[in-house]
């Protein structure tokens, strides 16, 4: 599949994992990019791929990010640098690193779904981070993993083009959808400044990152 591709409403929900009817109801109120061809609706996917980030990213799906406890759902254990240049072996290592957290119950599925889901479509939200994000029902509270790269991570294909090097990931129960959400919006609206961001990659220790995303420094 190619950003250029045209998808049906059918190839639409299985690509984003919703109902048909999901899907139906959002392009009849104009709320997903979507076109008819005489009484069929067609999609293209680079711009269902726009939609999606713009909505995993907005506040709208979280006004009570301020709920969000970071102390509750990062540890220093979490917080690894790295130094690889291709996403497969960043996501690896991270899906490693909080298969370790009590939190998680099955390690290969962690890893295997992590990969699916960046399969399905990039995690990179431009301003070089990206957020990988998973909920599993093997998974029994919200844990997050973060990854500090020392070099550019070349293929997570963000729309900015700009080299990932910051990388959250976030791996929650099935029953977390809300503050699944909301952390996804807590993390990226956090990691909007520049100067965060710059001096997350100027960090020496796990201690300094965890500082720094906690607001003690």
């Amino acid at each position: 599949m190619t950003e250029d591709d045209i998808l049906t409403l059918e190839e639409v929900a299985k690509y984003l994992r919703i109902s048909e009817r999901t899907v139906y109801d959002c392009a009849q109120k104009g709320e997903i990019p979507a076109g008819k061809i005489r009484t069929a609706w067609r999609f293209k996917k680079s711009e269902i791929d726009r939609w999606v980030n713009e909505k995993l990213t907005s506040t709208h799906y979280n006004p009570q990010a301020s709920q969000v406890n970071i102390n509750s759902i990062l540890s220093l254990h979490r917080i690894l640098f790295l130094n690889h240049s291709a996403k497969k072996d960043v996501l690896l290592a991270l899906s490693e690193n909080l298969s370790a957290a009590p939190q998680v119950k099955n390690r290969q599925e962690l890893s295997a779904e992590i990969l699916k889901r960046e399969e399905l479509m990039s995690t990179a939200i431009g301003c070089g981070i990206a957020i990988p994000h998973v909920r599993l029902s093997s998974i029994t509270d919200l844990v997050v993993s973060v990854g500090i790269s020392q070099t550019n991570i070349v293929d997570f294909h963000p729309l900015d083009d700009e080299p990932v090097r910051l990388v959250f990931m976030i791996a929650a129960a099935q029953n977390q959808h809300v503050y699944y959400l909301q952390t996804l919006s807590w993390f990226s609206n956090k990691l909007k400044n520049k100067e965060l961001r710059d001096s997350l990659l100027s960090a020496q220790t796990p201690q300094q990152v965890y500082d720094l995303l906690t607001g003690k420094i």
